[in-house]
């Protein structure tokens, strides 16, 4: 073989394997999962049941979910930062992977660095919800009735650190007010008291407080979206409420592990954006309280950094830590 061939050959080689890695057309060549640190039956889970179907059907493979709780969901994130960068696992980050990378003194990942995000796949306003029997009707006569009744009222969470306490811990900065977070491990404990009236109010996820409002039990003061909620469209902002600019929402946004080739992270983009533009995943998503985004990675990766800053403000003035 003459150099010239020779040089030729190498660089038609070199064209191919460049042209096949361009080509995502052969991924997926087998299951996909979509795992994420939350058990069965949360609103992750039921986000990730929905549009995991949709993506079997587009993809022609089956997409099974693996739920692996624990640690505040920092378990089931340290295993998808350690699975291999092929595009086969997809992690479903949430709000609480925000919180935990300064909420926690020391984690085995870095959310920043050992991810590549894909898309923010949809929000979900938490709301103030207060027991019928408080006075308060709405935001501001909250914080008037607060001021005059300093250490009076109470606020439930299902953990220190959790999205609902430091949602507390927002208002109580913003407002100025004096109010005792009591935690729970877990909010369906903190709902039997906030039923009975020994605590006053909590911030949650609308997805789990909506049937309670519309079964009376329980009082909507505000949501903290920067719209308010097709769920519970007659509940103002905490912004219309007087807190301009108070946002604190739940999230899950779809990520693979660092070093996924890039054709197959724009090909994942691609599909995923897809599946959330359906009218029937709108819909079903939207009947959960749920807003579905879909944006670019840049917009995402953004977007993770703000929510970083965000709640990282908030678990300074609360003094809250996680070991």
């Amino acid at each position: 073989m003459t150099v010239k061939n020779l040089i030729f050959s190498i660089v038609a080689t070199s064209a191919a394997f460049t042209a096949l890695a361009a080509d995502p057309v052969q991924w997926p060549a087998k299951q996909v999962k979509i795992t994420f640190g939350f058990p069965a039956a949360s609103a992750t889970d039921v986000v990730a049941r929905a549009v995991g179907q949709k993506l079997s059907e587009k993809w022609g493979q089956s997409v099974v979910i693996e739920n692996r709780p624990g640690a505040g969901g920092n378990l089931g994130t340290e295993a998808a930062a350690r699975a291999p960068n092929d595009g086969y696992t997809i992690f479903f980050g949430t709000v609480a992977n925000a919180i935990s990378t300064t909420l926690y003194t020391k984690l085995n990942y870095d959310y920043l660095k050992d991810f590549t995000p894909i898309t923010l796949v949809a929000t979900t306003p938490l709301v103030l919800v207060a027991n019928p029997s408080l006075p308060a009707k709405n935001v501001k006569e909250l914080t008037d009735y607060a001021k005059a009744n300093p250490d009076k009222l109470n606020f439930g969470s299902g953990g220190i650190g959790t999205s609902n306490h430091l949602a507390g811990e927002m208002f109580k900065a913003e407002t100025r007010t004096q109010l005792t977070h009591v935690a729970y491990k877990g909010t369906p404990a903190a709902y039997t008291d906030l039923f009975s009236g020994q605590v006053s109010l909590m911030w949650d996820n609308i997805v789990a407080v909506t049937n309670h409002v519309k079964a009376g039990r329980l009082k909507p003061l505000a949501v903290t979206s920067a719209k308010r909620s097709a769920s519970l469209p007659d509940v103002p902002t905490m912004a219309e409420s007087g807190l301009p600019g108070f946002e604190a929402v739940s999230w899950i946004g779809a990520l693979v592990p660092v070093g996924t080739p890039q054709p197959i992270v724009d090909k994942i983009h691609t599909d995923l954006v897809a599946v959330l533009r359906m009218p029937e995943i709108k819909e079903k998503l939207g009947a959960l309280g749920a807003e579905v985004v879909g944006n670019t990675p840049e917009q995402f990766a953004a977007w993770n950094r703000n929510e970083i800053a965000k709640w990282a403000k908030a678990i300074k003035e609360s003094g809250a830590r996680a070991e």
